[in-house]
């Protein structure tokens, strides 16, 4: 049975992230929820992610399914990571001005030390129109050095706010 309820997902505030930070001015302040088994978001982009005329730029594309396929594994699997590779096919035109939903997904198997997702992204007919798959690779704590303290205390308080799976 498919649970269609909207869960919104709390996110850190303040920080720079071009994809789904709060403080950055230009960037895009992405907003994810849960539905079902899966991690989405939903966004109209604008003049300033053309690439071509009325046509999204594809690096912008790439950040959304990147982005998308990260806060399915923040949330789903509590754990700090980072993308290996990924793997991105365009289907038809994102087109700006046009409201889209980006939904993300866990591919299974996964193990302990890799993590494989999927996004892709849809317009209002459901249509997809881009669609990736990534592989992301779990950080050990002790390999944690490069993250701040701060950040570490802040996404470990993150994860605690999240509800239970």
């Amino acid at each position: 049975m498919v649970n269609n309820e909207r869960i919104e997902i709390p996110k850190l505030e303040g920080h720079l992230c071009f994809a789904c930070g709060t403080a950055n001015p230009i960037g895009l302040n992405l907003h994810f929820y849960r539905s079902d088994q899966s991690i989405c978001t939903d966004i109209t982009l604008g003049k300033y992610h053309e690439g071509w005329q009325n046509m999204a730029h594809g690096g912008i594309i790439s950040t959304l399914l990147d982005e998308t396929m990260s806060w399915t594994i923040i949330y789903l699997k509590r754990a700090f990571f980072v993308t290996r590779k990924m793997e991105i096919k365009y289907v038809r035109p994102v087109l700006v001005g046009k409201p889209l939903t980006v939904q993300g997904s866990l591919i299974e198997p996964s193990d302990e030390q890799k993590i494989r997702a999927k996004a892709e992204i849809r317009d209002t007919e459901r249509n997809i129109l881009a669609r990736s798959t990534g592989e992301f690779v779990i950080l050990p704590k002790d390999q944690l050095s490069m993250v701040p303290e701060e950040m570490k205390k802040e996404m470990m308080a993150l994860f605690e706010k999240f509800p239970p799976l």
